[in-house]
């Protein structure tokens, strides 16, 4: 990848205050454009509208969860290769489990720390 190039990360996390620290946390990386989804409905919405590079999906969120969101982007053929992270309160080795097994590249329990985060984010975008 050349420096110049733009990326673009889907962010679809229902609480506000999460949605801010995730966007705070990646606004560090210099050439990466975020677009905030407030629930799995609204990030199919954004997905349907666009190409990401990466996205980034709470799993328990009302209306669709991360689990459900997981499955359709990997059914998606735009989708199905991009990178997911998955952002999760609980740090239970089964939902761990099912979100990679519903192909989910990485797993992330919050609380998060932001460090964590941009050194995935940077890993899955081959970003040095």
């Amino acid at each position: 990848m050349t420096e110049e190039t733009e990326l673009s990360c889907l962010v679809v996390e229902d609480s506000p205050m999460m949605r801010q620290l995730l966007e705070f946390a990646l606004a560090r990386i210099k050439r990466l454009r975020l677009t905030p989804a407030e629930d799995g409905v609204d990030g199919l919405r954004k997905l349907a509208k666009g190409k990401f590079d990466l996205i980034i999906t709470d799993i328990n969120m009302p209306i669709m969860d991360g689990l459900k969101l997981v499955k359709r982007i990997r059914s998606d053929e735009t989708h199905k290769d991009t990178p997911v992270i998955s952002i999760t309160t609980e740090g239970s080795e089964e939902d761990r489990q099912r979100a990679m097994a519903l192909g989910a590249t990485a797993y992330i329990t919050k609380p998060i720390q932001a460090p964590q985060v941009i050194a995935k984010v940077k890993e899955l975008l081959k970003i040095d």
